[in-house]
């Protein structure tokens, strides 16, 4: 088994943040808390975001504004991404909430989900619920930025999001608007109610949204990735 010590402080590098994550790769998830001293859960039910914490603690994430990315100094936002045998996603990838009143003069060049996607650290980690949580292991972790052309249509997907809600068309946005980006509703329950604007204009209530990353959009990260690296 590789050996691993806790950081007890930030990465003051990408280099440094790099080389901590490459330790991690091909440990189980039972490993790793063993050495952060938490406990596994016996299943993810109740605990969706376990394991993204988990390695955030592993790598020296700073437990600061959840709008800005997890290493703010670095520019680096960190995404766990659960995959199956073949190295493909199996679920999409939660970015950010979205806002869906006092929207007028939000851009792309400054939005929370161009902030937190612009530089991202993937790390894949077995996800096939066939496995017990504590043996799922932990594949290569990797940098990505989108390139030009994944950059374009983000910004596409994300203007028509937000012209629809802007619109007042909230309850009309489905999980298909959207080739990269898709958005959803992001709530404990379907109890939790925020304001939105109407089909009219005025106030509603409605659950909260957030941004997504679609498995499609992640599944060509991925393969990407796994190419070169064959290569």
């Amino acid at each position: 088994m590789k050996i691993f010590s806790m950081p007890k402080t930030e990465p003051k590098s990408i280099q440094e943040l790099m080389q901590r994550a490459e330790m991690l790769a091909g440990l189980t998830l039972g490993e790793v808390a063993e050495v952060a001293r938490v406990k596994v859960p016996v299943n993810f039910k109740r605990e969706k975001g376990w394991t993204g914490q988990l390695i955030e603690l592993c790598l020296g994430a700073s437990a600061g504004s959840k709008t800005q990315q997890d290493f703010a100094h670095l520019g680096i936002e960190l995404k766990t991404i659960p995959i199956d045998e073949h190295g493909k996603p199996l679920e999409t990838t939660y970015v950010c909430y979205a806002p869906l009143t006092n929207i007028a003069g939000i851009e792309w060049q400054t939005s929370s989900v161009k902030n937190k996607i612009q530089q991202v650290l993937w790390v894949p980690i077995d996800g096939r619920r066939e496995v017990p949580p504590r043996d799922r292991c932990i594949a290569t972790p990797f940098l990505w930025s989108p390139n030009v052309s994944q950059n374009n249509q983000l910004s596409t997907d994300w203007e028509e999001l937000m012209e629809m809600i802007a619109l007042g068309q909230i309850e009309s946005i489905t999980a298909r608007h959207g080739q990269y980006l898709q958005l959803r509703p992001k709530a404990a329950n379907g109890s939790v109610l925020t304001e939105a604007i109407g089909k009219n204009g005025q106030v509603i209530n409605t659950r909260p949204r957030g941004f997504y990353l679609k498995k499609e959009f992640t599944r060509q990260i991925l393969d990407t990735f796994f190419e070169n690296k064959e290569r």
